[in-house]
């Protein structure tokens, strides 16, 4: 097992990740008005984040970023598992969690009140950008699956419901002229369901999107080796670009997961959201500590190398909290 894997796992144990989808409200933390305390630092309280599925990045992230907060301000921060960007905005509206991480797509289509969130805008707003998600389409070798438009008629796992693979997932079929409803045995499964039902056959291919590496795909890579392998999404870029302009290109090396050449693909960025009325101290002090202590999160997974504090305000179209915006000198 990899170093870094450890101490992810050391590191979300001790801040005593919480059971899927129970969160739970918490007692606010005081503002800064009402801790009287200097403008970036951060008020007695406790705080939630909710993360993503328990295979995913957001997952060891998210417990490294409660550590982190709770090691280094008065804040005790604990990190939840949970479905993912869909649902970390929905239950962050509604005051479940005080912060989540989610997709940058997702996160504009809450502004606008489009997508899953279609009519009703959500009042939500950015602690900072963090590093970015790659799109990674994994095929059993025998599935016979070379393209996206490939996929017609094979079981796909989509990602687990409500979550921002399963938003990507979707357009991306739809991109490639499939509907996701009818044209694919859409698979609506958790990153360790998926794994299994690569494994098992149940499953001809998956879409998933986290950073780099996944410990869930480094598992089926390494179980499967040559019976399975990425495919190029690239095609899909142009139509994908046309729905949000915030995705990109880029490249999965080879050696993230031993595979022979590097695989083209879809990125999109990831951020970390707050709803509008978080205590302005607050996100000013955990906005500093995330590049204050980058090191420390690049420890526990080396996805947080790619936070970038240069880009750290490239939110839009989700505004940029102004406890941020303090933190970042704006």
């Amino acid at each position: 097992m990899r170093s870094w894997t450890l101490k992810a796992a050391v590191g979300v144990l001790s801040v005593g990740l919480l059971a899927a989808g129970c969160g739970g409200k918490q007692t606010p933390a005081a503002s800064n008005g009402d801790a009287g305390g200097p403008a970036c630092e951060a008020a007695d309280g406790r705080i939630t984040i909710a993360t993503g599925n328990s295979g995913g990045v957001y997952y060891v992230v998210g417990g490294g970023l409660a550590k982190l907060i709770s090691d280094n301000t008065k804040l005790k921060a604990t990190a939840a598992e949970t479905g993912a960007s869909v649902q970390n905005i929905q239950q962050l509206v509604a005051g479940d969690y005080d912060m989540a991480f989610s997709l940058a797509d997702t996160a504009a289509d809450a502004v606008a009140g489009k997508g899953a969130f279609d009519g009703k805008p959500q009042k939500v707003q950015a602690l900072t950008r963090l590093y970015p998600n790659y799109t990674q389409v994994l095929v059993r070798t025998d599935a016979g699956i070379n393209s996206v438009a490939d996929m017609r008629g094979k079981r796909i796992s989509t990602g687990s419901p409500k979550s921002g693979t399963e938003v990507i997932a979707n357009r991306l079929l739809t991109a490639a002229g499939l509907n996701p409803e009818t044209d694919v045995q859409a698979q609506r499964l958790d990153l360790a369901k998926t794994a299994d039902g690569m494994k098992d056959g149940s499953i001809d291919g998956l879409v998933w999107s986290g950073g780099l590496p996944t410990a869930q795909i480094t598992d089926i890579t390494t179980s499967l080796k040559d019976k399975v392998k990425f495919i190029d999404i690239t095609p899909q870029l142009d139509a994908l670009k046309k729905v949000n302009e915030v995705y990109d290109r880029g490249t999965i090396p080879a050696t993230t997961y031993g595979q022979p050449e590097g695989v083209a693909t879809v990125v999109v960025p990831n951020v970390l959201l707050v709803r509008a009325d978080f205590p302005e101290a607050n996100a000013c002090a955990v906005t500093k500590l995330i590049y204050a202590k980058k090191a420390e999160l690049e420890a526990v997974h080396p996805a947080a190398k790619d936070i970038r504090e240069e880009k750290a305000g490239m939110t839009d179209p989700v505004p940029l909290h102004p406890g941020s915006l303090d933190a970042l000198g704006g």
